[in-house]
């Protein structure tokens, strides 16, 4: 099964579907960096650095799966929560793009904020907009770390599917055991340069992380973010008010800051990926994706709902 993406970023969806079977028809992304590091990576795949906005979606008419990240500050209690009003708001080209191309399935991902009470009359709107369009469109909240990220970050994540595929889907369970800890996760990262703290250090960092703030163009820098936040990691032995280009020298002293792989590996991104630019568009990259394993977990539950019913379809005609 075909997919096509927009708002791709660094990958972290895209990676996410790759990991669950399906094969990219294309990936649409606006940011230079961000098209960059999935080229980097991935130099098979077709990614066009373009606006979503101007993007022409009828030559992938029939893709099985839109996928999306779209912009998060229209609906983020970080922001105004200006939603429908937010010239950033790309739910509009998205209802345009599916109408074009008529995917069998779609899956947004968006920020907590999504399902404020303020919003409540915007997503009656979409559920309306998308039922004129054939699909049924559910949402729920998923915690990272009940997918083994080592972080809480709860995100929306929106799927709707036309109705001969309802039936068979079926949000993804959470996993049984706790992910693991900062101080798990990072101990061997933490020590690469030899730092005698290391151990120490990893067994200080017992929580899973807090929620990591990549920041906009506008706003933000290689920081994990504002005052509650820092305070948060320190409470792990980070410090948050900056990030490391290396790691610890084996005589450091003091709370050690994280590396872009470091706050990559806790994003739930494979140590091999790699992110194009200087640190703190990289930081940015790997801040504002969508995890890999918890985008894995439901679009392998959307495949599956694709396919059974595929199944069903040619048993029937047979």
């Amino acid at each position: 099964m075909q997919s096509i993406e927009f708002c791709a970023g660094a990958g972290g969806q895209a990676l996410g579907l790759e990991r669950a079977g399906f094969d990219h028809a294309a990936l649409v992304e606006i940011d230079e960096d961000c098209c960059k590091t999935l080229r980097l990576n991935r130099p098979q795949w077709d990614v066009r650095c373009v606006d979503m906005n101007d993007f022409d979606g009828r030559p992938f008419a029939g893709v099985e799966l839109f996928a999306g990240g779209l912009p998060c500050p229209p609906f983020s209690v970080a922001g105004k929560q200006l939603g429908q009003k937010d010239e950033r708001n790309l739910f509009p080209a998205a209802l345009r793009l599916i109408d074009e191309i008529n995917p069998k399935a779609v899956m947004i991902e968006n920020v907590k904020g999504f399902l404020s009470p303020v919003f409540e009359e915007y997503r009656l709107k979409l559920k309306s907009d998308f039922k004129k369009l054939g699909y049924k469109i559910d949402w729920r909240l998923l915690n990272a770390s009940d997918f083994g990220v080592p972080q809480l970050r709860p995100r929306v994540v929106i799927v709707a599917m036309k109705k001969e595929f309802v039936d068979g889907f079926e949000w993804p369970e959470v996993q049984p055991q706790n992910p693991p800890t900062v101080g798990e996760a990072l101990r061997e990262m933490m020590g690469a340069g030899g730092w005698l703290g290391a151990d120490l250090w990893a067994v200080r960092a017992n929580d899973i992380a807090p929620t990591i703030v990549g920041g906009s163009k506008k706003h933000g820098g290689p920081d994990l973010g504002p005052t509650r936040a820092r305070n948060a990691w320190a409470a792990l032995g980070v410090e948050g008010r900056s990030l490391a280009n290396e790691v610890p020298a084996p005589d450091f002293n003091g709370m050690p800051r994280l590396t872009v792989p470091m706050v990559a590996k806790l994003q739930g991104f494979p140590p091999e990926w790699q992110f194009s630019g200087r640190k703190t568009a990289a930081y940015r990259q790997v801040g504002n994706a969508f995890p890999p394993p918890v985008a894995c977990s439901v679009a392998r539950n959307v495949k599956a709902a694709l396919s059974t019913a595929r199944y069903f379809s040619v048993k029937a005609v047979a």
